[in-house]
């Protein structure tokens, strides 16, 4: 009997509707993007899709990773402990970002921009395909390269949006809320084609009957994030010609720039110690918001229906739920900043709101978590994590572009891609906390694991709400 014959593995086009589905969540999310675009620099278009592209491989990574590690070796993972993989995937996540410091000074002093971007995204390919070979010593490896790729491709992707626009461009707000729709539907498509791959039996029948029987699909996942990141390569080497002389030179914001530079004056030193205090907060919101790759992943695996309406669909698709809330409020949110006008809160306003949101979210898991604990085999309705989700997205939507542009618009040139780089070091300390309340979540009860991260995000927002005034002063005419 064939293969094709054999009910085990045999493989129709119904089972691949999902992915269907998911290539168009991708156009219709693309021609919106391209829609924004029009009214802004021709050298967006380039670092949309490259940081578009490097998103599909790193969120399709992140909702793998932990429950690949976790994994019996007999089902395809790593069969490493919880703990284990807990502090695997924070120390992963924390140097990620890390890295974004040494890969901007690495910019900024010889590299320029445009040449960190190329460089980092063949790291991050080569690393992405070292995971998907299989053994141990070049999954560490393929983490090692990762991790040095996007230090260098993600923090000056971001720089060199800035430098697309001339000063007091009002377009540039704008232009940074775009490209983090760029970011956002690579985080939205990556979970359910990675995902599907890795978790759904359907795609290792259809490897199976093509000869590849003893495939892995987790391997596969990994192997598609890598090609993923290598189409961002090539559409970002062919429209090199859009970006002008943006990011050509090293550490050059402007050509005047590149001339000795004196010291700093006080408003500018002054602008230096507000993202320092700024990074505090960021910190702490992602240590929240990353949750979603940590304990929520853990919640949507362990814990929750993944069924809605009778269909059933892999727990890693959870991870697209944020991306799909962000696609949908975007516009809401923006048109709402323009209707309050000069009533539209302050950059530290807006952290607040994030913070205050993100801690609402897990506040919403309480009462769930008390319905497992006394019932270690129930399972709870997905629409809990989903409005998770949504709570958590409205306050990423304050928080996350509102601190690109910031950090942007108050470096000074100079030392652009240095802080842009403290950013994602503050991205990447939070990730790492995130990790390792992910490896002690079984030590605890969750109830009690969500209700500490909403106090802990509500005294953060408060202590931002008493500091907001002297931080305006310190920002200047940024706001």
């Amino acid at each position: 009997m064939s293969e094709l014959a054999n009910p085990s593995t045999a493989v129709h086009l119904a089972d691949f509707t999902p992915l269907a589905a998911a290539a168009a969540i991708w156009i219709a999310s693309v021609a919106y993007g391209l829609v924004g675009l029009r009214n802004h620099p021709k050298g967006l278009r380039p670092l949309f899709f490259t940081e578009m592209w490097e998103r599909f491989s790193y969120y399709g990574m992140r909702a793998l990773l932990l429950l690949y590690m976790r994994l019996p070796v007999a089902d395809g993972g790593l069969g490493f402990t919880l703990e284990r993989a807990g502090l695997i995937y924070g120390a992963y996540t924390f140097l990620v970002y890390a890295f974004s410091v040494p890969g901007g000074w690495a910019a900024d002093k010889f590299l320029g921009y445009r040449r960190a971007i190329a460089l980092g995204g063949v790291l991050i390919a080569a690393g992405e395909l070292g995971l998907a070979a299989g053994p141990v010593w070049l999954f560490y490896a393929g983490l090692a390269l990762i991790v040095i790729g996007t230090g260098l491709l993600k923090t000056n992707c971001t720089t060199l949006v800035g430098l697309l626009y001339p000063e007091k461009d009002p377009r540039q707000d704008a232009g940074y809320s775009i490209y983090y729709m760029g970011i956002n539907i690579g985080a939205l498509v990556a979970p359910l084609v990675l995902g599907f791959m890795a978790q759904e039996p359907h795609f290792v029948n259809a490897l199976g009957a093509i000869g590849l029987g003893s495939a892995n699909g987790w391997r596969w996942a990994f192997g598609g994030a890598g090609v993923a990141m290598m189409l961002g390569l090539v559409q970002y080497a062919l429209q090199q010609k859009h970006l002008g002389e943006a990011g050509r030179q090293a550490g050059a914001r402007r050509a005047a720039d590149a001339a000795p530079h004196p010291p700093l004056t006080h408003e500018e030193r002054q602008r230096v110690w507000v993202v320092a205090i700024l990074v505090v907060f960021i910190m702490t919101f992602f240590f929240v918001f990353e949750q979603a790759g940590t304990t929520l992943n853990l919640f949507a695996d362990d814990h929750t229906r993944c069924e809605i309406l009778g269909w059933t669909f892999p727990s890693s698709w959870f991870q697209s739920v944020n991306s799909i809330w962000l696609l949908m409020i975007t516009p809401l949110i923006s048109a709402l900043w323009i209707k309050l006008g000069k009533r539209e809160p302050s950059s530290p306003m807006k952290f607040t709101l994030g913070l205050f949101f993100v801690g609402l979210g897990m506040l919403l898991l309480v009462p769930p978590s008390f319905a497992f604990q006394a019932n270690p085999a129930f399972k709870v309705s997905p629409w809990w994590l989903i409005g998770v989700y949504l709570l958590h997205t409205i306050g990423e939507l304050c928080l996350s572009p509102v601190g690109l542009s910031t950090v942007s618009k108050l470096a000074p040139p100079r030392f652009a891609g240095q802080l842009m780089g403290v950013f994602f070091f503050a991205i990447g300390a939070g990730n790492m906390l995130a990790g390792f309340a992910g490896s002690i979540s079984d030590t605890m009860k969750p109830s009690t694991l969500f209700l500490g991260l909403f106090v802990i995000t509500t005294v953060m927002a408060l202590a931002l709400v008493a500091m907001s005034p002297r931080i305006k002063r310190m920002m200047g005419e940024v706001s």
